[in-house]
């Protein structure tokens, strides 16, 4: 062993250690003994298998076994209940010195895979369970593939960390099924918030040879490889298009990434263009290049920040700091919704799916209220079209959800959340309304955007049971929901809040009653800070480009399209109220928004002309470089203020917020990371947010 690779265990130290158990098996039809290689942890799924040093030696030792006998005709791998395996330990990585020692640990686990795929007898991978990385590639090591129907997540996610698939991924995948299918699975899907197939896609596409049902999945995919060993099952895999295909594919590739992330982060296109060199390239070729691809990102200044970035939605998110007692929290029967628009509609949804509860809107008119209920009907058919629901689940979730032109339907429900217009007086008055014929137990929650909860709470009866509960559009898709704590919210209202968080299956984070919250202001700001320089009389379209370097998931201008011009007017106002020396109101905005403009572009996804032309004007242009450090340095002057005045805990709950809320890349980190490695923290405050290693917790 070399002296990087014992290095590098001494930095795994905390791994905890899949292990390779292997026993023998008679395979059915006379076929002969085989080898079958189970990986187990030894704890449950909540701790998935993973590959650290320790658990590639172990496999490494359990397949020279095997390779070192005479009497079995293939070996298999599989993975304890509902886990194959779901990639490398990343605990160490952080840790890694240099070059040479993360070079070493790709060529580890290219050494040990690889002999899976060099065996005297065929190999057959039994994907039971979830598998991500390095699991994947375990498995594209092998001879054949089985899956099962009931895998829920299948991923190679090492882009959206700021890795590559470094362990035969961007070299097996490939010739495997194609550039194209290939790219979807090592670019694509991690760039879109790192979305998942499942086994049944695994087999669509190419990557398995066959398919059973969960419960008899390992005993049947036995007999499926006794008939291959014997000949009377051959696998025929389509030819690879290694022409124009492939490099339309790698170009089409390029091209997206490029447009997504601005060359910000270099992962997805060090992987492309490891996808790229996989058509001419040798499996050893193929494999060094991986090795060498591995060792530069892991020493990347990227990786650290997608790894802290991990850290907080694998960790924090699950426990939230400032949470009360979970014991506290009362128990949810029964919601209300004031209001039946499109946010009302997306949150009856949300609560009649994730807590199986009566669910009953309320509007001022018959036509609105079922208008309403007949879009939460739509959502819940389209669902049941996707197969996301039985027919019985989708008949269920209707009947849960009603409308009522009265407030005396909320007479009965433990949670009432309101989404109606975003104005003081508008929503003081309807929980005024709501008061009069709920309990004093009962929850009252608010959806306000930036709106102050102890002045929405001052006239009520019962303040301590008033708690914000700000979701992110589109409510299915964002996971983030900041929860408001005002000044007299008690505990019990607060525990209740995050105890229905956590069944709604969201990422809350607990904020002081601010302006705007977290996320809202610091976007605002942002935005704020291009509109300023357009302003001056910079072009629309150089500002909108000139924030490009951070790979955001969409620039400011096409966020305000999404948010709205109005509602982005209003929230600059609110937060202009509050801190007038840092926030402006936008008057082009105003004009936009006083012409009626809800649309910034137009479809060919120019700058609408007649929106430019209120946009005009100025005479004090900037340059693309300048709006951005303006842009920097306004947030990180805001982040220091905000955690100085207490809106959250850490800056890793401003992190979490903008990753979870705003949908920022991992490889920023959210937006504290970013700010310390460029420099901006120190020279604005006078220190980094965040001293030595990143840490979530």
């Amino acid at each position: 062993m070399s002296t990087a690779i014992e290095q590098a265990r001494e930095l795994f130290s905390s791994e905890i250690v899949t292990n390779a158990i292997s026993r023998d098996v008679q395979l059915p039809y006379g076929a002969g003994t085989a080898v079958l290689i189970t990986l187990d942890n030894g704890h449950d799924h909540t701790k998935p298998n993973t590959f650290g040093p320790g658990g590639l030696m172990s496999l490494d030792a359990a397949i020279e076994a095997a390779r070192a006998r005479t009497d079995i005709v293939a070996v298999a791998v599989t993975g304890k209940p509902f886990i194959f395996a779901v990639g490398a330990d990343l605990t160490g990585v952080p840790a890694l010195q240099n070059r040479e020692q993360a070079h070493a640990i790709g060529k580890l686990g290219h050494d040990v895979f690889r002999k899976l795929g060099e065996l005297d007898v065929p190999t057959f991978a039994l994907v039971n369970g979830a598998a991500m990385g390095g699991g994947v590639e375990v498995a594209l090591h092998c001879t054949y593939r089985t899956v099962s129907s009931g895998v829920p997540a299948f991923a190679l996610p090492e882009a959206f960390l700021g890795l590559v698939p470094g362990w035969g991924g961007t070299y097996l995948l490939p010739n495997l099924i194609g550039a194209e299918k290939a790219l979807k699975l090592i670019v694509d899907n991690p760039l879109a918030q790192n979305k998942m197939i499942k086994g049944k896609q695994v087999f669509e596409m190419g990557i398995a040879d066959a398919i059973f049902e969960p419960a008899d999945f390992v005993e049947e995919s036995l007999r499926w490889a006794a008939k291959v060993v014997k000949g009377d099952v051959e696998v025929e895999r389509p030819e690879v298009d290694k022409g124009e295909a492939w490099d339309n594919a790698v170009n089409m590739a390029r091209f997206v990434v490029e447009g997504k992330l601005h060359g910000a982060a270099p992962a997805p296109a060090r992987a492309i263009e490891l996808v790229a060199e996989a058509k001419n390239r040798t499996r050893d070729e193929g494999f060094a290049a991986e090795d060498d691809a591995l060792a530069d990102l892991i020493m990347s200044e990227e990786l650290k920040s997608g790894l802290y970035a991990f850290d907080l939605v694998q960790k924090r998110a699950k426990r939230p700091a400032g949470a009360p007692d979970k014991q506290l929290a009362r128990k949810v029967t029964k919601v209300g919704v004031v209001g039946a628009g499109l946010m009302a509609g997306q949150l009856a949804l949300l609560f009649a799916r994730r807590l199986d509860v009566p669910v009953v809107m309320t509007d001022l008119d018959q036509e609105r209220l079922d208008k309403g209920v007949a879009y939460v009907h739509g959502e819940v058919d389209k669902l049941l079209k996707k197969g996301r629901v039985s027919q019985d689940k989708a008949n269920r979730l209707k009947g849960l959800v009603s409308g009522s032109l009265t407030k005396d339907a909320f007479s009965d429900a433990d949670f009432v959340i309101e989404a109606v217009f975003e104005k003081m007086e508008v929503k003081q008055q309807v929980f005024a309304e709501v008061e009069a014929v709920v309990s004093p137990e009962a929850i009252l929650a608010t959806n306000t955007s930036s709106l102050s909860i102890n002045e929405m709470a001052a006239k009520l009866q019962h303040p301590e049971r008033v708690v914000g509960f700000h979701f992110f559009n589109p409510v299915a898709v964002l996971p983030l929901l900041e929860i408001i704590r005002g000044e007299k919210t008690d505990d019990a209202a607060l525990a209740t809040a995050f105890a229905t968080a956590k069944k709604l299956k969201k990422t809350a984070v607990l904020c002081k009653d601010a302006p705007a919250f977290v996320v809202n202001r610091l976007l605002t700001l942002f935005m704020g800070e291009v509109l300023a320089a357009v302003e001056e009389g910079t072009e629309p379209e150089v500002a909108d480009r000139a924030v490009a370097p951070l790979g955001l998931p969409m620039s400011p201008l096409m966020l305000l399209q999404l948010v709205g011009p109005a509602v982005a007017l209003h929230v600059s106002e609110t937060l202009h109220e509050a801190f007038p020396e840092r926030f402006a109101v936008s008057q082009q905005l105003a004009e936009v928004v006083k012409a009626g403009k809800t649309q910034i572009f137009a479809p060919d996804l120019t700058i609408d002309p007649e929106v430019k032309e209120l946009l005009s004007g100025g005479t004090n242009p900037s340059e693309e470089s300048a709006i951005l450090d303006r842009a920097l340095r306004a947030l990180a002057r805001e982040v220091r203020i905000m955690l100085d005045e207490g809106v959250v805990a850490e800056p890793a709950d401003i992190d979490l917020c903008l990753i979870t809320g705003a949908g920022w890349p991992f490889h920023t980190g959210g937006i504290t990371p970013y700010l310390d490695r460029s420099g901006v923290s120190e020279a604005v405050n006078g220190k980094p947010f965040h001293e030595g290693a990143l840490k979530a917790l």
